[in-house]
C-alpha cells in the first residue's frame, strides 16, 4: 500500500511539473538602430504567453526550472553500444568550437561557435566549422547543447538552423539563450526551439543523459556537461576558470565533478585554451580593482572597450564609474543589445539614471561620462576604431581622455589592436591596456587549474579541446601529469572521431569537416583559391594583357596591350613599352606552332612574369585576353 501511494504521489507530482508551466519575457530587439532599454519598463511588462525575439519559442519552464532539479533515467550500459565523439571544430585555432556525439541512432551537438577573420581572409566575414557531417545525419539529432553565450560557442546556430530542415532543440542558460535570441533576431529566424536549463538538470535526449553543472567564466550562466550513455560517461568542461571571488557569486562546482568521477568518466574534454599559463588564472574582481583607480583618477572621459558579451567586465566598469560620479554610455551595436539583453534578465544590475544614450551625450561634462563600446580587437568597423579615426557620429575623443582597451588580442588581431592604439595616442589619449596595467584577466583555466580539476575528475582517459595546437599538446602534458596514461590520452584534428565502448577509448573514422567562409550574402562559396588570389592582389598587385592574333594568318594583328596595377614600375612608360614587347614576340613564337588560344594566354603569362620578375622582383597576378580574329 505504501509502495502504491508513493507511486500516486510520484504521478501526481510529474502530472503537476506538466500543468504548473509559465512562459517568460523574452527579449524584444529592434530591427533599426537599438536603444537601452530602461528598466522599469522591462520589470513593468508582463510575461509573453508565447514567442520572443523574431519568434521563437521557449519550452515552458516545469518546477524543476522553478527551484527544482529536472532529473532523468541513467541509460543502461550496453556492452554491445559504441559512443562516437566527432570534433567538428576547436581543434585547430581558438573558436568554432563543435562537438557531435553519436550512440544508437541518436546524436547530439554540443556548442555551435564561429571564429572571426585574420588578415589572412581578406574580404571575410566569419569562419564557421564545417558541419556537413550533422546535415548528413539530421535525422538523429535529439538537440543542440550550448555551453555559454560567447560567439566561438553559439555564433554558427543561425547558419546550421537555416540548414536544417526540421526544428531541434537548443538547450542552455537564461542568459545564453537571451543571447542567442538576439542573434536570431537579426538573422530573422523563427519558431526556433529554445529550452532553458540550469545547473543540476539533467534531460534525456534519445539513449543519451545529460547533466548540467555551473563553471565560472568570463560570461555568466557558463555551464559543462556529464554525458551519460549505453556506451560509457563523457565530461565536457566547456570553458572554465577556477575563480574563488567570483563577480556573481557562481563558483565552478567541485562537488559535482567530485560526483562525476565516483560514478566514473571514462572520457574528459576539457579547455585548453589558458595550459600554457603556468600559473592560477587572476580572479575577475581584480580587473574592478585597477578599473575603480584608472577611473577615478582620469580628468577627461573615459572609453572603455572590452567584449561585448563579457557581463561581468560591464558590471565592474559601471559599478567603477557610478562610485566616481560618472554616468555610463553605451555604444557599439552588439554592446546595446547585451547590454540590454543582461539587464532584462537581471545578469546587468545599473539604474536607469545611471545609464545614458550616446546620442543624449551633448552637455554632460567629460569628466562625468564613462563610456563602454565594442572595438577591443581592433575592428575597421567597430565604434573604438570610429571613435579614433573621428568618424563617430555621437563621440569624439580629445587630448587628456583616457582609453581602457579591456581585453587581450585574439592571436591574428595584434597588429589591428595596435593601429587603434597608435590613433589614439597621437590623439593624446592615455591609453591602458593589458601590459601596462590589470585591465583584463582571462576566463579560462591556467595550468595549476587544469591539473587540479583532472585530479578531482581522475578520468580513464582525456582528450584535450579549444585551443591550437600547442595549447591541445601542452594540456595533454597536463593530464599526463596528473595520472592520465599517455595511451589514453587522445590529441585528435577536427573530423577525427573517437569511440568509446565498454573496452575503453580508441580512435574511429574520420569525418568530412573543415570551415566554411562567410563573405557578405555568400556561405561556403568562397574557397581557398580564392582567398590565395585576394592575397596575392594586396601583395603583388596584378597586370592585364590584351593582345588580337590571326591564328590564319600566324600573326599578331595591332598592339598589345599591358597594364599594370599595383606593381612598382608600373606606370613606367619604359616597363610598359618593353613588357608588351616581350608579351608580342612570346605569342608569335606561339602562334608559330599552331597552338590553342589556351596555350596562347600561358606564353603570354609566362612571359609577362618572367619580365616583371626580372625588373621588379615582383610576381603579380595576371589576366590575359587572347582575341582571335580571322
Amino acid at each position: 500500500m505504501e509502495q502504491k501511494n508513493a507511486r500516486d504521489s510520484r504521478e501526481n507530482s510529474q502530472a503537476r511539473k506538466e500543468k504548473n508551466t509559465r512562459s517568460y519575457k523574452h527579449v524584444q530587439l529592434e530591427r533599426k538602430r537599438p536603444q537601452l532599454t530602461k528598466g522599469d519598463d522591462a520589470q513593468s511588462t508582463p510575461p509573453a504567453k508565447r514567442g520572443g525575439a523574431g519568434g521563437q519559442s521557449r519550452a515552458p519552464r516545469s518546477r524543476s526550472q522553478q527551484g527544482e532539479r529536472r532529473s532523468a533515467d541513467v541509460p543502461k550500459k550496453d556492452p554491445k553500444a559504441t559512443l562516437k565523439i566527432i570534433p567538428l571544430g576547436g581543434l585547430d585555432a581558438i573558436g568554432k568550437n563543435m562537438t557531435a556525439f553519436e550512440c544508437k541512432g541518436d546524436m547530439i551537438l554540443d556548442d555551435a561557435g564561429l571564429m572571426f577573420p585574420d588578415d589572412d581572409h581578406p574580404g571575410i566575414d566569419l569562419i564557421l566549422p564545417d558541419y556537413t557531417y550533422v546535415l548528413e545525419n539530421a535525422e538523429k539529432l535529439r538537440g543542440i547543447i550550448i555551453t555559454h553565450g560567447h560567439e566561438d560557442h553559439t555564433g554558427t546556430l543561425p547558419y546550421l538552423l537555416k540548414d536544417l530542415d526540421r526544428q531541434v532543440p537548443i538547450y542552455a542558460t537564461k542568459l545564453t539563450l537571451g543571447l542567442i535570441e538576439g542573434k536570431l533576431a537579426e538573422h530573422k529566424i523563427k519558431n526556433a526551439k529554445l529550452v532553458e536549463i540550469k545547473p543540476g538538470d539533467q534531460i534525456k535526449l534519445g539513449c543519451f543523459t545529460a547533466e548540467f553543472f555551473a563553471v565560472n567564466h568570463s560570461i555568466p550562466g557558463a555551464v559543462g556537461v556529464f554525458f551519460q550513455s549505453p556506451a560509457g560517461n563523457v565530461l565536457h568542461t566547456g570553458d572554465f576558470k577556477l575563480d574563488q571571488t567570483p563577480i556573481d557569486g557562481v563558483h565552478t562546482d567541485f562537488g559535482a565533478l567530485s560526483k562525476f568521477s565516483k560514478i566514473g568518466v571514462d572520457l574528459m574534454m576539457s579547455d585548453s585554451t589558458n595550459a600554457q599559463n603556468p600559473n592560477f588564472t587572476p580572479s575577475e574582481a581584480e580587473v574592478g580593482k585597477n578599473l575603480s583607480k584608472i577611473i577615478s583618477q582620469a580628468k577627461g572621459r573615459v572609453i572603455i572597450a572590452s567584449f561585448a558579451s563579457h557581463i561581468h567586465r560591464m558590471q565592474q566598469i559601471c559599478d567603477a564609474a557610478i562610485a566616481n560620479g560618472r554616468k555610463v554610455v553605451v555604444t557599439g551595436r552588439s554592446m546595446i543589445q547585451n547590454t540590454d539583453i543582461a539587464r532584462r534578465l537581471g545578469y546587468l544590475k545599473v539604474s536607469d539614471t545611471d545609464i545614458i544614450d550616446a546620442y543624449d551625450l551633448k552637455g554632460i561634462p567629460a569628466e562625468q561620462v564613462v563610456i563602454m563600446c565594442t572595438g577591443s580587437q581592433g575592428e575597421p568597423l567597430s565604434a573604438l576604431s570610429r571613435i579614433a579615426n573621428g568618424e563617430h557620429r555621437t563621440i569624439s575623443i580629445e587630448e587628456g581622455d583616457t582609453v581602457i582597451i579591456s581585453a587581450t588580442p585574439v592571436p591574428g588581431n595584434e597588429k589591428a589592436v595596435t593601429r587603434v592604439i597608435n590613433s589614439l595616442a597621437k590623439i593624446g589619449a592615455d591609453v591602458y591596456d593589458k601590459k601596462r596595467a590589470m585591465v583584463h584577466v582571462s576566463g579560462h583555466a591556467g595550468a595549476e587549474e587544469l591539473k587540479l580539476v583532472l585530479s578531482i575528475v581522475q578520468p580513464r582517459s582525456f582528450m584535450p579541446v579549444h585551443g591550437e595546437a600547442t595549447h591541445l599538446r601542452a594540456h595533454a602534458q597536463l593530464a599526463e601529469a596528473t595520472g592520465v596514461a599517455s595511451e589514453n590520452i587522445f590529441i585528435c584534428e577536427n573530423g577525427e572521431s573517437l569511440e568509446l565502448t565498454a573496452k575503453g577509448v580508441k580512435r574511429g573514422e574520420t569525418v568530412q569537416s573543415g570551415i566554411v567562409f562567410v563573405d557578405g550574402l555568400s556561405v561556403g562559396d568562397t574557397s581557398q583559391s580564392v582567398l590565395d588570389e585576394r592575397n596575392a592582389l594586396g601583395s603583388q598587385g596584378f597586370a592585364t594583357v590584351a593582345a588580337a592574333v590571326s591564328k590564319k594568318r600566324k600573326d599578331v594583328v595591332g598592339d598589345v596591350r599591358v597594364e599594370m596595377h599595383g606593381i612598382t614600375g608600373g606606370d613606367d612608360e619604359y616597363l610598359q613599352q618593353d613588357a608588351a614587347q616581350t608579351v608580342r614576340n612570346a605569342l608569335k613564337r606561339a602562334l608559330s606552332k599552331e597552338t590553342q588560344t589556351r596555350e596562347l594566354e600561358k606564353a603570354c603569362k609566362s612571359a609577362l612574369l618572367s619580365v616583371l620578375w626580372e625588373r621588379t622582383k615582383q610576381r603579380p597576378m595576371v589576366i590575359v585576353n587572347v582575341l582571335d580574329i580571322p
